[in-house]
């Protein structure tokens, strides 16, 4: 957080992390994505127990108390060993080795008083600006719903390229009514059958969606040419090209387009992939539909990056819906008329999707291809009058639906 990396970006760097395994390794990885996940609650019950601002803590102590606490309330592990293993990384790890005393008091406290956490609102994990702004798009009930979603360990979910209930079955795993693949919780990813044959690839249920949507609305994509705009890490590509479409996949990074041929490499398929702002490039011939999975705030899949909370600022946000405005009307340039293009975003601001669609409807560039319930079975709770998505968790939590990353989604057709 300190340095603006990711979770998984600084666990990479990271020499102590790389030298663990096993069971050691996922339960270091746990500990942090855990405490990560419920920071802003964290600190707001540490708070109470500290004689200064929080800011004021020497940052490696902090860490081990943030660690520490996030243990105790979150994971719930023995009080004895959390607080005794804390005490001696602090003594051992020289940046934090006059806080030991403090680490020992703060976190024997914490566990004695509990509900100096669990008496804050779910919500507390997000800075207040970003709770207020969610808050604000989902209200009360729907924002502490999301915030108790982004608190528990999030789900994995496959696509296959076909046959789904048989490889459900194979793996001990649910089908989802939308027919991706829940894993059961702990699964190892390269020790199951066909990851290595490149049979399925990890994909949230949720992203699953916009590929479906696209194939169903174009009678079929068998045999069309198909563009991905912003394409990797390549999920949906590999969603199209499973379909038989002919996929071109374009991204502005070099880098991450390596990793979408990657992934098309293990699953042994093949598109065409081009390293191009999607804004400025254009093709010889248009296609006959697109994807659009606009570059966003992200805030849909902070269960997963949960860091991205304290990364972002109000301010920062308001760059995105210019640039997915200019996306979405080169794709009105790169797509036959007639053709249909589904755009999607993993945030629930508005300014991001409904504002963004609204305007391009109110141009002679589209008309509206509303989404219908049975396309997206596990989904008719998100359902929006207009006919697009919205995959925020129901306020109620208890009505059936699949449980998923958030993700707006609408689907158009060029006049």
């Amino acid at each position: 957080m300190q340095e603006g990396l990711d979770m998984d970006e600084a666990l990479a760097d990271s020499e102590a992390f790389d030298a663990l395994e096993g069971a050691d390794r996922g339960f270091a990885r746990a500990i942090a994505s855990s405490t990560l996940r419920t920071i802003g609650r964290i600190d707001g019950a540490l708070a109470g127990f500290l004689d200064r601002p929080i800011s004021k803590i020497d940052p490696p102590v902090l860490a081990l108390l943030r660690i520490g606490a996030g243990q105790l309330w979150v994971m719930d592990a023995p009080a004895y060993a959390v607080v005794s293993a804390t005490v001696d990384a602090a003594r051992q790890w020289k940046p934090a080795s006059r806080g030991g005393g403090l680490v020992n008091a703060i976190l024997r406290r914490a566990d004695r008083e509990r509900d100096a956490f669990t008496a804050l609102p779910t919500s507390r994990i997000w800075p207040d600006w970003l709770a207020d702004r969610l808050s604000a798009v989902l209200g009360p009930e729907g924002v502490e719903s999301l915030a108790q979603l982004q608190s528990e360990d999030p789900n994995t979910d496959i696509t296959v390229k076909s046959n789904a209930a048989d490889w459900a079955e194979k793996m001990s795993a649910e089908l989802l009514a939308n027919e991706s693949i829940r894993l059961p919780t702990g699964t190892s990813i390269t020790d199951l059958e066909g990851y290595v044959e490149g049979e399925w690839w990890v994909q949230d249920a949720g992203a699953a969606l916009p590929a479906r949507l696209l194939d169903k609305a174009s009678g079929g994509l068998k045999g069309k040419r198909v563009a991905d705009l912003c394409a990797a890490p390549g999920g949906k590509t590999m969603q199209l090209c499973a379909i038989g479409a002919d996929v071109t996949a374009l991204d502005t990074s070099p880098g991450r387009l390596a990793i979408v041929e990657e992934n098309l490499g293990r699953t042994q398929m093949s598109a065409k992939l081009i390293s191009a702002d999607a804004i400025e490039w254009r093709p010889e011939t248009p296609f006959d539909a697109i994807l659009l999975d606009a570059p966003c705030s992200a805030l849909g899949t902070l269960r997963r990056h949960p860091e991205g909370a304290w990364r972002r600022t109000a301010k920062g946000l308001s760059r995105y819906p210019a640039i997915q405005t200019k996306l979405l009307e080169a794709a009105a340039d790169m797509v036959n008329p007639g053709g249909v293009v589904v755009y999607c975003v993993c945030t629930p601001l508005p300014e991001e999707g409904v504002d963004v669609i609204t305007a391009a409807l109110e141009t002679d560039d589209w008309s509206a291809l509303p989404i219908n319930a049975d396309e997206v079975p596990g989904f008719e709770h998100a359902l929006t009058p207009e006919g697009w998505l919205l995959t925020a968790p129901p306020a109620d939590r208890q009505s059936p639906h699949i449980v998923s990353d958030l993700f707006f989604i609408a689907r158009l057709k060029r006049n």
